[in-house]
């Protein structure tokens, strides 16, 4: 699903990512963990196509995104679902509406959009909520909103960074049950946190990141910062 050979990144000739492998397969749930600094967000940045790396090769499904142009990231973000810890929800569009306006803009058909924003609205637990503001309802709420939002192109991947990190721990846990749930459905799950509870409660595997490089593996870890 997700390959990662020798991958390296600098800015102003400061190395972010040192020779990064990884190795994802299809329908795992990863925890990607480490202090600020040690590269998660910089390798979140080149598998949704945001950044390239300098050096190595980067695989996602079939696709080697390695040298990707800013025409086909659009194709890309199709394949992997991102959900962010600001929700980046438009204050001016209902739920429903944030919801279907990822579909607008990727030019779907209107019968399209009829069909699947009330399916994910379902999913998520928001269709009594689907008329309400962004401004009208909980920090939970709005991450329901934007895990809805990322499931409309059905993704392979859902790549979730920091999602509870703007959310109280009742509100975290519904968020990690949600994501679990999606992951059943055969959905891939990357989970970048810093939530050592969360992680440990998972008993997943956990990826361990420090200065820009993996130092831990485990295939049922815990949070070992």
């Amino acid at each position: 699903m997700i390959t990662l050979h020798n991958v390296s990144k600098s800015y102003n000739k400061t190395k972010i990512l040192r020779s990064v492998n990884l190795r994802i397969e299809p329908g795992e749930f990863v925890s990607i963990v480490g202090q600020s600094g040690a590269g998660k967000t910089t390798l979140i940045r080149i598998l949704i196509g945001e950044e390239r790396a300098d050096d190595g090769q980067v695989i996602v499904g079939d696709w080697d995104i390695t040298k990707i142009s800013r025409r086909e990231v659009p194709y890309l973000r199709r394949q992997i679902g991102v959900i962010f810890q600001d929700f980046k929800l438009l204050p001016k569009k209902t739920l429903e509406e944030n919801v279907s306006f990822a579909l607008e803009v990727s030019g779907s058909s209107a019968a399209k959009i009829k069909k699947i924003v009330p399916s994910v609205m379902r999913i998520v637990g928001l269709e009594d909520k689907k008329d309400r503001y962004p401004n009208e309802v909980s920090g939970g709420e709005k991450q329901r909103a934007a895990i809805a939002r990322a499931l409309v192109h059905q993704p392979k991947i859902l790549l979730a960074d920091e999602p509870t990190g703007n959310l109280d721990a009742i509100n975290a846990s519904e968020i990690i049950d949600l994501l679990l749930r999606i992951n059943k459905f055969g959905t891939t799950i990357i989970l970048v946190t810093h939530n050592k509870e969360i992680v440990n409660r998972l008993n997943r595997r956990v990826v361990t990141m420090e200065q820009g490089q993996i130092i831990s593996d485990q295939a049922r870890g815990k949070y070992i910062l």
